[in-house]
């Protein structure tokens, strides 16, 4: 491609010309560069692209976009202002646009983005559409997988997944939108015809500055959504609520709580843990080839938990949206199994274990909530500490526990620092551990603390009777919990069948 075609779009400070130059490949990374390519000199947080401009000429680059002229250069540098912005647009026309190709549906929200974005692609899949799926699990072009190593990729890589997708005839993209993602420009090109935030709660302050930094930046998803877009809000979230006149793009609602969106949800059961409700209609709204009227019909999960709920709402009015087949809906939602530690039933036998990404104040709300609603005796709840996430959110999240503790019974709490199970950037500092006990110690909650986690999950476990119910909780830490669980319960059933006792 030439080199005038890749720069279309952007505002270039020193205006070189340089316009006849053939560009084979870009790259913002010094080590993917070969002959032909522009190099991209990206700022990041830790390490400076525009050190490696030399490294990228001894491998073939032919120009490189710089913020900052480069001494001892012989390759033409081209200045923008931000070489973030600059990627972003460069990948897109070097990939020639592939979103505007794609019916391409960006899901946000602090919580629930991945249960969401795999709830909207079962359902696509469900209907017989090629797909593909993108976001802190995997990368999904049609039947081919990568593992992620973010949860929104870099605005190249994303433009080569997007362009790779419309290779393979893919049609429907469910893409999970992180605000990293949106403060670091990853998706400044990316063409959405279906935009959706369900909740916003308190998290990523450290990573923003402060928590209305983040509402700002998590929300321009919506709020910079084009009229030729649908924008799906729930109503329940005030947050999210608060966006419904702030976009040109058509504005789809919905609540649980909140009846005043175009649809509702009602009647939830939610016994077992796994709920049954009816998704209600109640304002007509109009897609490309349908139109909706007031009508009912019936939504029963395999996924346990409120959020799932909530989650399920946003795939159906998505679904609705993209025109799929009710019946198509129902079914998905009836056998789609979860995402594994987002409220996943590991085990169900005379015990019950729930295994939850207990990550800040809004997750832990639902899920408590939902807890509130199921039957069982007892509730043996092991917290793996969020580490190095610094006091504010430890606090917050011990404070949310308190909220709900009189409603469950809850007097007691077994707690880790996981520390043989979590890297460094994860290790639970001193304070982070003392303003948790400070706080379950004002609501008089027992906290008993072990350093690794298979102790508290013994801990816990010996403690339990037929009928109860153990949540394990928690971010990194517990991310093993399950394994460990299942795994001392195989030996205790191995040990009761052989007549001995452990």
């Amino acid at each position: 491609m030439k080199l005038d075609q890749l720069l279309k779009s952007i505002d270039v400070i020193n205006n070189s010309e340089v316009a006849s130059i053939d560009i084979e490949g870009v790259a913002y990374h010094s080590q993917m560069v070969s002959d032909n390519y522009m190099f991209v000199c990206v700022k990041g947080r830790e390490v400076d692209g525009h050190s490696f401009i030399s490294d990228a000429e001894k491998r073939g680059a032919k120009v490189a976009v710089v913020e900052d002229l480069q001494d001892g250069v012989n390759i033409p540098q081209i200045v923008v202002k931000d070489t973030r912005q600059a990627l972003a647009q460069i990948g897109s026309n070097f990939y020639h646009q592939p979103s505007k190709h794609l019916k391409m549906i960006g899901i946000t929200a602090t919580n629930g983005k991945t249960s969401t974005s795999y709830m909207t692609n079962a359902i696509f899949e469900n209907a017989g559409l090629k797909t593909g799926l993108i976001g802190t699990v995997t990368v999904k072009i049609d039947d081919h997988s990568i593992s992620s190593k973010l949860t929104t990729p870099e605005s190249l890589d994303l433009q080569y997944y997007l362009n790779q997708m419309v290779e393979k005839n893919v049609s429907h993209v469910s893409m999970e939108v992180s605000s990293a993602a949106l403060e670091m420009q990853r998706v400044n090109t990316v063409h959405y015809d279906i935009v959706a935030l369900n909740n916003v709660s308190r998290e990523h302050i450290d990573t923003h500055g402060s928590f209305e930094r983040y509402f700002e930046v998590k929300s321009s998803l919506i709020r910079d959504a084009d009229e030729e877009s649908f924008a799906v809000l729930n109503l329940d979230n005030p947050y999210a609520a608060s966006l419904v006149d702030q976009t040109k793009a058509k504005v789809i609602t919905f609540g649980i709580e909140n009846k005043d969106g175009h649809i509702h949800c009602k009647g939830i059961d939610l016994t077992t843990g796994r709920a049954t409700f009816k998704v209600e209609i109640l304002k007509p709204f109009k897609t490309s080839i349908k139109k909706f009227q007031p009508s009912t019909f019936d939504i029963a999960l395999d996924v346990p938990g409120l959020h799932s709920v909530y989650n399920a709402m946003v795939a159906i009015t998505i679904a609705l949206l993209s025109d799929i087949p009710i019946t198509t809906i129902q079914r998905t939602l009836k056998e789609f199994l979860g995402v594994p530690r987002r409220f996943e039933f590991i085990y169900e036998d005379e015990i019950k274990i729930v295994d939850d990404h207990f990550a800040n104040p809004g997750n832990i709300n639902v899920t408590l909530g939902t807890l509130q609603q199921m039957a069982y005796n007892n509730l043996h709840i092991v917290y793996a500490i969020r580490g190095s996430r610094g006091v504010v959110i430890n606090r917050e999240n011990a404070e949310a526990v308190v909220e709900h503790a009189s409603k469950l019974g809850l007097h007691q709490i077994t707690a880790t620092k996981s520390v043989s199970h979590v890297t460094a950037q994860d290790e639970v500092t001193d304070k982070e551990l003392e303003v948790f006990l400070d706080v379950m110690e004002q609501a008089n909650i027992n906290v008993t603390v072990f350093d690794e986690l298979p102790n508290a999950i013994h801990h816990a476990l010996a403690d339990t009777a037929k009928d109860d119910l153990v949540l394990l909780a928690g971010c990194q830490g517990m991310d093993y919990g399950a394994g460990i669980a299942l795994g001392q319960l195989y030996k205790e059933n191995v040990a009761d069948n052989k007549g001995t006792i452990q």
